[in-house]
């Protein structure tokens, strides 16, 4: 499977196991930043660890400490390999922003349409343009 999605936020490609959320999540409180793992009891995937994944978010929960949350996962190197969303998220996405202008390395921000999620599995790699491709294509 390959398409190319809207680039968000620019950052460095990634490639890592797809984590396709099937719950939209609040990174405050739902994501610990010094694991990278999801820490809300009540989400679907909790316990699944983000870093190091390509992470499929169907949506988020909002709160505007979303980008202190993301901004302290990349600081950690514990930010997932690259985010997939929906719908943007002005909000999250600042974490990437202020990370790449504090000259820390971030993970691409990309838009993909919602009905095409669950298409992907296993390796996934998003290069700098915004190809999304499973590995081994």
């Amino acid at each position: 499977m390959s398409a190319t999605a809207e680039i968000l936020v620019p950052g460095k490609a990634g490639e890592g196991e797809a984590l396709v959320l099937t719950a939209p999540i609040s990174f405050w409180g739902g994501v610990d930043p010094k694991t990278g793992r999801i820490a809300d009891v009540r989400h679907p995937q909790h316990g699944e660890v983000i870093a190091g994944r390509v992470l499929f978010l169907p949506g988020t929960i909002g709160s505007s400490s979303a980008s202190a949350v993301l901004m302290e996962l990349v600081h950690n190197g514990r930010a997932p390999a690259a985010l997939v969303l929906h719908e943007p998220d002005a909000i999250l996405l600042l974490g990437l922003i202020v990370a790449r202008e504090m000259g820390w390395e971030t993970p691409i921000a990309v838009r993909l349409g919602r009905d095409a999620f669950d298409t992907y599995s296993g390796r996934v790699r998003i290069a700098e343009d915004g190809a999304l491709n499973v590995s081994g294509e």
